[in-house]
């Protein structure tokens, strides 16, 4: 099933969770091979939990592995967990195993945040300078990412900002380090701003933990305090929802 849920939003559900992750590999190679033509290099930012991790594996494997210009590729996260970068609970560790240490990736191209910095706070701090320097953004602007790949928690949180949490009013820093009670622990996250300004969002969602989220997200009411993923409407950019079938399952039909 695929359809709009507004001129900008398009919903796909896909049968089972290989499908999703092969859409969404479609997906980044598309925009790769369009921002590539249009700006001679495409920057992606990343999501981490369970989810994506089929698509990321499917990037390394042909034919997606032989038919990407990895060197012109430039990868971010869109956020981190306060921990070590070879911790098991990193965004960056998923994603450097399942994909990013099997395709000829230069090392530079590589931008993680660094969560084994001791003071979240710092780590903020720093990716937001890594992004200014990197982008050659003035005072002001912010980075315009190719292809911004976020997930939704059950609680309708997306990358890290939480619910009733504070940190999706943030309007002039790139990256902030929210305290985040329900799980004790710091995040270091990209702020709407930044998110908002992407060419294209894609959103996976996977497993029927998520339908309920998903939605209340996409065809409840307005509750962005709730539901900061609500929040997440590019400005000037598209939105797909790559779901398999559980995640999509209580979607009313359109």
């Amino acid at each position: 099933m695929t359809g709009p849920v507004s001129p900008r939003v398009v919903v796909k559900v896909l049968p089972d969770q290989s499908a999703l992750g092969r859409a969404a590999a479609d997906e980044f190679r598309r925009c790769g091979r369009e921002a590539v033509a249009a700006r001679g290099r495409f920057t992606v930012a990343l999501s981490g939990g369970a989810t994506p991790r089929k698509m990321y594996e499917m990037l390394a494997e042909p034919p997606y592995r032989d038919t990407i210009a990895w060197g012109d590729v430039h990868v971010f996260w869109g956020d981190e967990r306060h921990v070590p970068p070879g911790n098991s609970d990193s965004n960056f560790q998923m994603a450097y195993a399942a994909w990013l240490s099997r395709v000829p990736l230069p090392p530079a191209n590589i931008h993680r945040i660094k969560g084994e910095v001791s003071d979240a706070r710092a780590a903020a701090d720093d990716y937001e300078l890594t992004l200014r320097e990197f982008f050659r953004l003035e005072a002001g602007e912010v980075p315009r990412f190719d292809l911004l790949l976020l997930g939704i928690g059950r609680d309708g949180h997306t990358a890290s900002l939480f619910p009733h949490n504070g940190a999706q009013h943030e309007a002039s820093r790139l990256v902030v380090a929210p305290w985040v009670e329900k799980i004790s622990a710091y995040r270091i996250t990209l702020t709407l701003p930044v998110l908002n300004a992407a060419a294209s969002v894609a959103f996976l969602a996977s497993g029927p933990d998520k339908a309920k989220a998903v939605r209340a997200v996409l065809q409840g009411k307005s509750q962005p305090e709730r539901l900061p993923a609500q929040l997440v409407r590019p400005s000037s950019g598209s939105v797909t929802w790559f779901l398999d079938r559980d995640a999509g399952s209580l979607l009313e039909d359109r």
